[in-house]
Order: structure tokens, then C-alpha cells, then sequence
């Protein structure tokens, strides 16, 4: 007899209702598992029976999620990530994981994000090789030109898997050698609007949201800037500038300091992305659960 505390549960159907919920059809889906259409719509109704919700409303041809299925989604994304590496872990067949898996992401995200979890990576699944394409520029990851990505925007394709991430936070940095030369640390936005910029490109948009915190920045308040966001940090570090950077990264390096900490941070989003070899691939899925739980904080 099954306790209150620990009622029966079907992970087949849990599963189905995941699948069909990223794919966005039960026909999708079904080829994703290999099952018939029946079969699945079958363990997707049993699923909402058991819970006693709809989890899902046709719209059109596709399938939408209703509030209670939003609300399942996350914990079943959970569930699912856990299973696989149960399932893997009891097999044994981590270490047996073998193959190529590309990963892009930012020069700084590979440069100072990625080391730890490549480090992981190494000794969960040593047959692994990994190519890492450090570039800002974004990937195509449905003409397979990556496997996962990281990302700062989110896709609008609707046949990726994405991952929102927890927001990182930036800040403005300069070096201590820089804050010396200067006599000391800015008093406030109006006195710091006068030091010197290293800009990450040459868009405005970064130099209006300063602006918008109460700061007066000019395009010649940026004497040097650089697309190349490893370089562009380095010359932050090096005293040529005041500079943004997530403060992940700025706490790896002793000679920078915080200016003006009391304003608010910039917020950075993180996607993590995939394409639909997710849910088949045993080397993409384990590197993707490992980014993730990275990026999580695990």
C-alpha cells in the first residue's frame, strides 16, 4: 500500500507531458520518443487524470500550456535533468560517453566562466572532446554551426530548447592603479562621468543605460574601445579605462576595484541552448546538464 507521504508515481508520463511540452505537438513528440501519437496522448491525459488538471489547450494545430502545466513545466525539467544523470550514473556509462560536442559562448563567458565546468566535464566523461567557439556573435545552432550555446539574448525559435539561467550581475570596474592616478575613488556618478571609458563596442546602447543611472557619458568619454571583450577587460585591468564586468569575473582579478557599488547592477541574461538532439544525445545532454548547473549555481 502506497503511504500519503510517498503516493504512486509514472515517470513515463511525466516524461510525455515534458517532451510535448518543448516540442509543442504530440506528433513531435512522439517522433522525439518513439512512440506512436496515441500512445503519448494517452500518458499525457492519464498525467492530467492523476493530477486532476488540464495541462495543456489546442490552439490551432499546436499545443499550449495552460497555468497549471506552466507551474509543472519547471519541476518536471528538474526531474527530468536528475533521471538522466541517475540513469547514467547507475549504468556507468558517464565514463563511457564518447564524441565531439561544440560549445559557443562569449570571449569572457569561455575565457573565465567555462574552466570550472570543463575541469567537471573531464573527469565525469573523460572520452569527451569539446570544442569551445569563443565569439559574440551568435551561432546557428538549428545548421548544427554549434551544439549548445550561451547566450545573452533570448532565441525566438521556437524549434530550440532554451534555458533561462539566473540573470549575472555587472558592475563598473577600474584598476587600482587607475583609482590611485585619479586620487582616489569617484565621489559620485557626476565626478566619475569625467574618467576615462573602455567601451565593448560601438553602440550606444551601453553608454545610455549608464546615463540613465545618473551618469553624463559622451561618445568621447570612450577613448578605447574594442569588440573583443577579453581585450577590452584586459585594458580595464591594464588602468586604461573604467569598464563593465560581471562581477563573477571582476572578483578573479585583485587589481580592479568597484566604483560606485551603491548603484544598481546591470543585469545580464543567460540562456542556455540547445536543438532537439537534447533529448537522444547522451554527450550533449550530460555537457548541457553540466553548464546548466553551473550557471544555476550548483
Amino acid at each position: 500500500m502506497n503511504s500519503p507521504l510517498r503516493p504512486a508515481f509514472d515517470w513515463n508520463r511525466l516524461r510525455a507531458f515534458l517532451v510535448t511540452a518543448e516540442e509543442g505537438s504530440l506528433s513531435a513528440a512522439a517522433r522525439t520518443l518513439k512512440l506512436t501519437q496515441p500512445t503519448l496522448g494517452r500518458q499525457v491525459a492519464a498525467l492530467e487524470q492523476e493530477l486532476g488538471v488540464a495541462l495543456f489547450e489546442r490552439v490551432g494545430r499546436s499545443l499550449s500550456l495552460t497555468r497549471s502545466g506552466l507551474e509543472l513545466l519547471e519541476h518536471a525539467r528538474a526531474m527530468g535533468e536528475a533521471a538522466g544523470r541517475v540513469s547514467l550514473a547507475a549504468s556507468g556509462r558517464v565514463e563511457a560517453v564518447a564524441g565531439e560536442v561544440t560549445v559557443t559562448a562569449s570571449d569572457v563567458v569561455s575565457a573565465w566562466l567555462l574552466p570550472p565546468v570543463l575541469e567537471r566535464l573531464r573527469e565525469a566523461a573523460p572520452g569527451l572532446s569539446l570544442e569551445i567557439v569563443a565569439t559574440n556573435s551568435l551561432r546557428d545552432i538549428r545548421r548544427r554551426e554549434a551544439d549548445i550555446a550561451i547566450r545573452h539574448v533570448e532565441p525566438q525559435d521556437g524549434e530550440l530548447i532554451a534555458r533561462r539561467m539566473p540573470d549575472m550581475q555587472a558592475r563598473l570596474y577600474a584598476s587600482r592603479d587607475l583609482i590611485a592616478r585619479r586620487g582616489g575613488p569617484p565621489r559620485d556618478a557626476a565626478a566619475l562621468s569625467a574618467w576615462p571609458f573602455v567601451g565593448f563596442e560601438r553602440s550606444d546602447r551601453f553608454r545610455l543605460a549608464l546615463n540613465a543611472q545618473g551618469l553624463s557619458l559622451t561618445p568621447d568619454s570612450f577613448p578605447l574601445v574594442s569588440d573583443n571583450g577579453v581585450v577590452a577587460w584586459h585594458y580595464v585591468r591594464a588602468g586604461l579605462g573604467v569598464g563593465a564586468m560581471i562581477d563573477d569575473v571582476a572578483r578573479l582579478a585583485p587589481e580592479v576595484e568597484c566604483l560606485l557599488p551603491e548603484l544598481p547592477a546591470i543585469p545580464v541574461p543567460v540562456f542556455v541552448v540547445t536543438h532537439r538532439e537534447l533529448h537522444t544525445s547522451r554527450r550533449i545532454r550530460i555537457v548541457f546538464d553540466h553548464i546548466t548547473a553551473m550557471l544555476g549555481g550548483d
